[in-house]
C-alpha cells in the first residue's frame, strides 16, 4: 500500500475573493475526527430509577487498584470538632461499601467521594454526585460534565476506563451480544472523549449546526455482531451525529497502549525512554497497528464525506489520517490540530517513523498548535528532517503550501459560570469552609504519569512542610488523579512519596496529602474545591494548555487566590498567565518557596495577579478556539484551490495579440534555469561556461524596443552580472535574489547597483561560512558559494540514480546545517533559509525577488527608470498600473503569486511543481517564445512604418 503518494500539483488562474474564505461556518458541515466519540454504546438496558442514597445496596469499589493495592492508606483529613468518631481511611471506607458476593446493582445516584462522605450538605438529603466522565473533567481539562447514570450489575456493564482498557476489554466482563440482554444497549457520554474539544464544539452549536463526529466507542467491540453494529451505526448517525470506527480489540490495544502511550506520548513530551524500554521506543512493532487504525479512520471519513465538508482531525493518535484522506479526496478541506506539546527536533528525530508522521500531517491545509513554541518546533523539525522550506506562516512543499498556526484552546466560560451557580456547588463550598476552617487548601489535578510532574509536586510540598513547621496541621494538599495507563502510573513514582509524607506528618486528626481518583469526585465537588482552594498547583514537566488552571481562575471570582504554574506548560507562554507564580518543577526548593508565597500573599497582590489571569481566560475561550481554527482552515483551503485545476501550457495565440497592441510593457525573466541552464559545479572548478548566444540575442532584441522594459532576475552575485550587463546595456538586473538592483540605464547610458540590504547587519556571514565549512568537510562533493549579501551551500552535484546513498547522506547533512544556522544565527540576525533541490540559500529575511520587483513597480522608487517618460515622479501611481502589459517568466512562486493579482499581468511558471501562475512553460521553450515575441514586435513596427 502506497501510504505517502504525493498528490498531483494543480492550479487555477486567479485568486478567490477573501470574503468567500471568511464566509459563515453555517454553510459547511464539519467532520470532527477524534479517537473517542463524545457518546458511546453500552450493552444493556437503560439504568433503573435512582434508589434512596441510604438504601442497603452496597456501593461498588470504584477505586482503581493503583491506590488500594500499593500498600498504603490515605487517611481522611479531619479538622475541627465535627468528627468525633475514629479516623477512617479512604481505602477502609471503600471496603465497607464494596460489593458483596451477590450480584450488585449500583444506585443511580452519584456516589459520594470518601473525602466528602461525611459532608452531605444540609437540605440535600441525597448527595447526587456522579462518577466523572472524561466529558466532565478528565485529562482534557476545561470540560463540563454531562449528567449520566451508570449501572454495574450483570445487566449493565461498565465502560472500561481508559487506563484499564487492556484488562477491561475482556469479553468475560460483558454479556454476549447474541444474548437477549446483549442485543439491547443504550447510549451514554463517553468517559474517554476529549472533553476540551467536545465542550468547545458544543459551545458553538448555534454556528456548527451540521457536524459529524468520527471516532471509536472506547469499549470492547469484538463481541458485537454485525446486526448490532449496523443498529449502532444507524442510531449514532441519526441521533448523535456520529460515525463509529470499528477496530478489533487486539489491534486497538497494540495501537493505543503501546504505540500511542509508550512511544508517541513520551516523545511529544520530551521523554526519551532509557533501557529496558528503549527497544519498545525505537523499534516499536506496533506502528503497523497505528497505520491500520489511521487507515480505518480515513476510510470512515471518506465514506461519510460530502462535498464542501471541513475535515477536522485531532491529536497525535491520528497523525497519518490527513495524508490517507488526501489520497482519495484531493480537494477536501483538511485541518489537523495537535492538542499536546510538540518537542524540539532533537527529540522528535529519535522516532524511527518520524518522516511518515510528518508527511502525514503535511497533507492538511492547516496544522494547528497550542503555542507559538510548538509551532516553531514543528517548522524546525520539518526543515531538519525533510529539508523543506519553512516560513513563519507555514511549510512550502513542491505542490502546495501548508499553513501552520497557533490556536490556544480555552474553556466555555459562560457554561462554567452557570454551573458554579448551582445550589449544590454553593452547598459544598459552605460545607468545605466549615470543615476546613483554619486550614489552607492546596489543590492539584493531574495524571499520575511522570510527564505531569506529580512526584515533583509532592517532593516540593514535603520540602515546604520541612521548611515551615508552623504550617503542620494547617495546610492540606488535595491531589485529584486523572486516568492514565497503569504502566505510566507506575513510572510516575507517586505512591512512595505520598506514603512517606503522610507517615512523617500525619496525626490522629490530620493528614497532609489526600489523594482522590477522578471517578471518586463529582464535578460539583470539584468546582467547590477550586472555589475554596487557597492555591492551585501545576508542576507539569511538559504540557499543552493546562485548562484546569482556567477553571481555577473562573472559580476564584470573589477570592482571587494565586495560581502556581510550571514554566513548561503551554499556558505560561501567553502573557496573561505571566501573572501566576511560575516554578521550575525540577527546582524543589523554589517550588516549596512558591507554595509559601501563595499561602502568604496579601489580597491586593493576589487581586492584581488574578485580574491578568482572568482577562486571558475570558478572551481565549473555547468559542474563539473553534471559530478561529475552522475559519482559517476554510480560508486556507480556498486559497489552495488555486492549485486545484490543471494549469494550461502557454498559448501564444492568446498572448501575442495583447503583446502587439500594448504600448508600455514590463518583461520580468528569470536568468538561471530559465534562459541559462547554469552548472554551478563547473564554475566552482574554474571551468568557463558561457551564456547561450541565442539567449543573449533574444533579450537584446526585446530590450531594443522602446516600448519594452526588460529585467533579468538572478541569484548570481553582482560581479558575475556585471559581465552580462556589458552585453545587454538596455536591461535591468536583480542580483542575489533581490539583495541588489541595477536599474535600466538612462539617457546617459550609465547605471549603478542599488543595495536593498543597506539596513541589514551582514556580520552573520563569517559565522555562517564557518558552520558550512564544517559540514563541507564531512560532505563529499559539497562546496560553499559566498556572495556579497547571501550564501549558497551546494551539498550534492552527482548523479542521483548512481549516487543515491551519497545524496541521502548529503540531504541529512544539509538538514543539520540548516537547523544549526537557524538556531544560532537565524533569529538573532533575521535570516531566511530557502532549500533547493541540491542546495540551500541563506539571505536576510524580507529580501526576495518579489520585494525587488516591488521596488521596480513603485513609481519614483529607488529603481525608477527615466526611460518611462509617461510616469511623472509626482504621480502617486505605481508603474504596474501604468504598464498595459506585464509578463513574468520563472519559478519564483512568491513573485508569480504577487503579480497574479494584477489585471494586466501574464505569469508563466517554468517549474514542475504546483504553481499559482496562469500558464506553464518548459524552460527549454523560453528562448523560442521570447523569440516569437521579438518577431511580433518587429512585424508591428514594419506595418506602422508602411502605414506612415
Amino acid at each position: 500500500m502506497d501510504l505517502f503518494r504525493i498528490r498531483q500539483p494543480n492550479s487555477s488562474p486567479s485568486f478567490l475573493p477573501r470574503n468567500i474564505a471568511m464566509s459563515s461556518l453555517r454553510n459547511h458541515r464539519v467532520v470532527i475526527a477524534s479517537l473517542f466519540l463524545p457518546n458511546t454504546a453500552v450493552l444493556g438496558e437503560s439504568y433503573p430509577p435512582t434508589p434512596d442514597v441510604h438504601s442497603a445496596l452496597p456501593l461498588p469499589d470504584v477505586f482503581p487498584g493503583a491506590v488500594k493495592d500499593q500498600g498504603f492508606k490515605l487517611t481522611l483529613p479531619i479538622t475541627g470538632a465535627r468528627n468525633s468518631g475514629p479516623i477512617v481511611s479512604i481505602v477502609d471506607d471503600l471496603k465497607d461499601k464494596s460489593r458483596t458476593g451477590s450480584p450488585v446493582v449500583t444506585p443511580g445516584v452519584e456516589h459520594v467521594s470518601p473525602l466528602f462522605a461525611s459532608l452531605t450538605p444540609s437540605g440535600f438529603g441525597e448527595a447526587k454526585i456522579k462518577p466523572s466522565a472524561r466529558n466532565g473533567f478528565g485529562d482534557s481539562p476545561g470540560s463540563l460534565p454531562t449528567i449520566r447514570q451508570r449501572g454495574t450489575d450483570d445487566h449493565h456493564a461498565h465502560i472500561p476506563l481508559r487506563s484499564q482498557r487492556k484488562s477491561s476489554r475482556s469479553i468475560a466482563r460483558r454479556p454476549n451480544s447474541d444474548s437477549p440482554i446483549g442485543r439491547q444497549y443504550h447510549v451514554e457520554p463517553n468517559p474517554h472523549g476529549n472533553g476540551g474539544l467536545i465542550n468547545a464544539v458544543k459551545s458553538l452549536e448555534g454556528r456548527l449546526r451540521r457536524k459529524r463526529w468520527v471516532g471509536t466507542l472506547g469499549t470492547n467491540t469484538d463481541s458485537f455482531k454485525e446486526p448490532l453494529r449496523r443498529n449502532i451505526d444507524h442510531r449514532m448517525a441519526e441521533e448523535y451525529d456520529s460515525s463509529p470506527v470499528w477496530i478489533p480489540d487486539d489491534e486497538f490495544t497494540q495501537y493505543y497502549d503501546n504505540f500511542c502511550h509508550q512511544v508517541l506520548w513520551p516523545c511529544l513530551h520530551y521523554v526519551v525512554p532509557d533501557a529496558p524500554k528503549t527497544k519498545t521506543f525505537y523499534e516499536s512493532s506496533s506502528y503497523k497497528q497505528y497505520v491500520s487504525v489511521n487507515q480505518r479512520f480515513a476510510d470512515t471519513i471518506i465514506a461519510n464525506y460530502q462535498e464542501g465538508d471541513i475535515i477536522w482531525i485531532n491529536d497525535y493518535h491520528l497523525m497519518l489520517v490527513p495524508r490517507l484522506v488526501r489520497e482519495k479526496l484531493p480537494t477536501a478541506i483538511i485541518g489537523f490540530f495537535l492538542h499536546v506539546a510538540f518537542p524540539s527536533s532533537e527529540i522528535f528525530r529519535c522516532l524511527s517513523v518520524r518522516e511518515y508522521l510528518l508527511r502525514g500531517m503535511l497533507s492538511a491545509d492547516l496544522i494547528g498548535f497550542q503555542t507559538a513554541n510548538y509551532a516553531r518546533h514543528f517548522r524546525q523539525t520539518v526543515s531538519r528532517i525533510l529539508a523543506l522550506e519553512t516560513l513563519p506562516k507555514g511549510i512550502q512543499l513542491d505542490d502546495h503550501f501548508v499553513d501552520v498556526g497557533v490556536f490556544p484552546v480555552g474553556i466555555d466560560v459562560r457554561a462554567l459560570q452557570a454551573k458554579r451557580r448551582d445550589a449544590e456547588v454553593a452547598q459544598w463550598v459552605q460545607t468545605l469552609k466549615e470543615r476546613y476552617a483554619g486550614v489552607k487548601l492546596v489543590v492539584g489535578r493531574d495524571k499520575l504519569d511522570e510527564v505531569q510532574g506529580v512526584r515533583h509536586k509532592l517532593l516540593a510540598f514535603e520540602a515546604f512542610l520541612d521548611k515551615h513547621p508552623e504550617y503542620h496541621q494547617k495546610v492540606v494538599l488535595i491531589q485529584v488523579a486523572l486516568q492514565t495507563s497503569e504502566e505510566n502510573e507506575a513510572h510516575g513514582g507517586v505512591v512512595d512519596v505520598v506514603a512517606r509524607i503522610n507517615s512523617r506528618f500525619s496525626t490522629l486528626t490530620y493528614q497532609p496529602v489526600v489523594f482522590l481518583h477522578i471517578e471518586d469526585l463529582s464535578f460539583s465537588q470539584y468546582l467547590a474545591l477550586l472555589t475554596v482552594a487557597d492555591a492551585f498547583l501545576v508542576t507539569s514537566m511538559r504540557e499543552g494548555m493546562a485548562l484546569r488552571t482556567h477553571e481555577f481562575v473562573v472559580c476564584q471570582e470573589g477570592r482571587h487566590r494565586p495560581l502556581i504554574l510550571s514554566e513548561f506548560t503551554g499556558s505560561y507562554s501567553y502573557s496573561g498567565f505571566r501573572s501566576c507564580i511560575v516554578v521550575n518543577p525540577w527546582d524543589t526548593r523554589n517550588t516549596a518557596k512558591a507554595i509559601h508565597q501563595a499561602l502568604t500573599m496579601d489580597d491586593d497582590e493576589a487581586l492584581s495577579r488574578w485580574d491578568d489571569l482572568h482577562n486571558h481566560v475570558v478572551t481565549q475561550t473555547a468559542q474563539a478556539f473553534v471559530t478561529s481554527f475552522l475559519t482559517r482552515c476554510l480560508r486556507m483551503s480556498i486559497e489552495h484551490q488555486q492549485g486545484d485545476a490543471l494549469v494550461a501550457s502557454l498559448d501564444l495565440a492568446l498572448l501575442l495579440p495583447r503583446y502587439r497592441h500594448s504600448q508600455r510593457r514590463l518583461l520580468l525573466i528569470d536568468f538561471e534555469d530559465t534562459l541559462w541552464p547554469r552548472n554551478p559545479r563547473r564554475q566552482h572548478e574554474g571551468q568557463s561556461e558561457g551564456i547561450p548566444p541565442e539567449a543573449i540575442e533574444v533579450v537584446k532584441r526585446l530590450s531594443g524596443d522602446s516600448r519594452n522594459e526588460v529585467w533579468l532576475l538572478s541569484g548570481l552575485p553582482v560581479k558575475t552580472l556585471d559581465g552580462v550587463a556589458t552585453e545587454l546595456p538596455k536591461v535591468g538586473f536583480v542580483a542575489e535574489n533581490g539583495c541588489f538592483v541595477r536599474p535600466i540605464p538612462g539617457k546617459s547610458g550609465e547605471s549603478s547597483w542599488i543595495t536593498m540590504v543597506a539596513n541589514f547587519n551582514l556580520t552573520w556571514k563569517n559565522a555562517c561560512i564557518e558552520i558550512l565549512n564544517y559540514f563541507t568537510e564531512r560532505t563529499p562533493g559539497s562546496f560553499v558559494e559566498e556572495r556579497d549579501a547571501s550564501i549558497v551551500w551546494r551539498y550534492f552535484s552527482g548523479d542521483e540514480a548512481v549516487d543515491a546513498g551519497d545524496r541521502v547522506w548529503a540531504r541529512r547533512q544539509a538538514a543539520e546545517a540548516q537547523n544549526h544556522i537557524f538556531d544560532s544565527l537565524g533569529e538573532r540576525y533575521g535570516l531566511r533559509i530557502i532549500p533547493g533541490k541540491n542546495s540551500f540559500l541563506v539571505l536576510p529575511n524580507y529580501i526576495s525577488r518579489s520585494t525587488a520587483v516591488g521596488a521596480i513597480l513603485h513609481a519614483g522608487g529607488p529603481t525608477y527608470s527615466p526611460r518611462a517618460p509617461w510616469i511623472l515622479p509626482e504621480e502617486n501611481e505605481s508603474v504596474a498600473h501604468a504598464k498595459d502589459f506585464v509578463l513574468a517568466i520563472g519559478r519564483d512562486e512568491k513573485l508569480l503569486r504577487r503579480l497574479g493579482e494584477l489585471d494586466n499581468a501574464e505569469t508563466c511558471s517554468t517549474g514542475t511543481g504546483g504553481t499559482d501562475a496562469r500558464w506553464r512553460l518548459a524552460h527549454e521553450e523560453v528562448i523560442s517564445v521570447l523569440g516569437q515575441l521579438a518577431a511580433a514586435q518587429n512585424s508591428v513596427s514594419i506595418s506602422s512604418s508602411r502605414a506612415t
